[in-house]
């Protein structure tokens, strides 16, 4: 039995690409380290907002394997022969699994090749591995049993929690508990002032993915265009990309459409934003949306998903109904011509933001939940 005094010595398996559960998982590590826990992370290569000078963090590589016989799919069972290794050279007392697949598979595995005493396993699920796992291919089985044999069960949202019952067909007798994501709330701050001059600006941070819907954000661009003008950053990269690219030219957007790609420090880019767009076919939390808020920026987003949880509509931003550009437009359009709404819905939004989701409290959750299934 671990005492709550003593340090905590923990692995964090995550995706290294563009997008919140990387970030969520790094600043989580990172939260620890400083709190003297001992922190290893294993992924493909570092996450975008990993800082490995942080005290009692380090990386370890998860490389594909050379072995013909895997050589198509062997980033699983790399990561798993990395989990045991690390449990040996570092004594782990628990495997942090953030998003189901691979990674609570590879850490399940690992528990039964590690036999008696083996780490305990925390599974934070982050969306699509609840949202899209019933479509995919074979994979609903080996998720729910992954998920179902973790020691403890995180989601970002109560909307993602009540998915994941239904989804997966997890035991309601298998706790999941709701620890909302989170925004260092000293490093994430409004402007020192604000100016408000044309041209407006729109913003928006995604992975491009088809699900985030980056040719609608585009479509409120050119629909408020022809009535103020107004200008779009987008901040990121992936699959939908060339799609947006050559919507932006065939709409005749080139001049008023700034592809900004993925931006590791991105305080600069929402405190140049005057709204944040998100019109997500389904979102689970919305982080971007969160930390734009943190900034003081109002949201406009799709009312789907956990975005309700995030975003309070008519307070902080506006929610409309998913793939209404129409509506999206006339509400960007109402905060532009309308500046004291724009200033309420900047400081309530900051408001929301520290009194709900900063950074400490969810630390703490985190670490209350290491040592509960510690035993500690």
């Amino acid at each position: 039995m671990i005492r709550s005094s003593e340090s905590l010595r923990i692995g964090i398996a995550c995706f290294s690409s563009f997008g919140g559960s990387g970030v969520v998982a790094s600043e989580i590590g990172m939260a620890l380290g400083r709190r003297g826990h001992r922190v290893c992370f294993l992924s493909d290569r570092p996450p975008a907002r990993l800082d490995l000078a942080c005290p009692n963090v380090s990386f370890h590589e998860v490389a594909l394997l050379d072995y013909p016989l895997v050589a198509h799919q062997s980033y699983a069972l790399a990561l798993t022969a990395k989990m045991i290794e690390l449990v040996h050279a570092e004594k782990l007392d628990l495997l942090h699994a953030h998003y189901a697949l691979p990674h609570s598979v590879s850490a399940a595995l690992a528990a039964q090749v590690l036999g008696a005493n083996p780490p305990k396993l925390i599974t934070t699920l982050h969306g699509t591995d609840v949202t899209l796992v019933d479509r995919a291919h074979g994979l609903l089985p080996l998720t729910r049993f992954a998920v179902a044999a973790s020691d403890g069960i995180t989601a970002p949202s109560r909307w993602l929690a009540e998915t994941a019952y239904t989804n997966l067909g997890l035991d309601r007798t298998i706790p999941i508990e709701v620890i909302p994501n989170f925004v260092d709330t000293a490093a994430f701050v409004p402007p020192p002032f604000r100016t408000r001059h044309p041209p407006y600006i729109l913003t928006h941070v995604s992975n491009f993915r088809p699900l985030k819907r980056v040719d609608l954000v585009i479509g409120v661009l050119a629909a408020l265009n022809a009535k103020i003008p107004a200008e779009l950053q987008l901040v990121g990269d992936g699959p939908e990309r060339p799609r947006a690219q050559a919507l932006v030219h065939e709409l005749g957007l080139q001049d008023r459409v700034r592809f900004r790609g993925e931006i590791d420090d991105l305080l600069g880019i929402y405190q140049m934003s005057d709204v944040f767009l998100l019109p997500s076919a389904t979102e689970s939390f919305g982080l971007a949306a969160l930390e734009a808020m943190a900034c003081g920026v109002p949201v406009v987003a799709s009312d789907v998903g956990g975005l309700p949880e995030v975003v309070a509509d008519g307070e902080t931003g506006f929610l409309t109904a998913a793939g209404d550009v129409a509506a999206m437009a006339e509400a960007v359009l109402r905060l532009a011509s309308d500046g004291a709404l724009h200033r309420r819905m900047s400081r309530l939004a900051r408001e929301r933001v520290e009194a709900g989701f900063r950074l400490a409290p969810a630390i703490d959750r985190y670490e209350a939940l290491y040592r509960r299934v510690l035993g500690s």
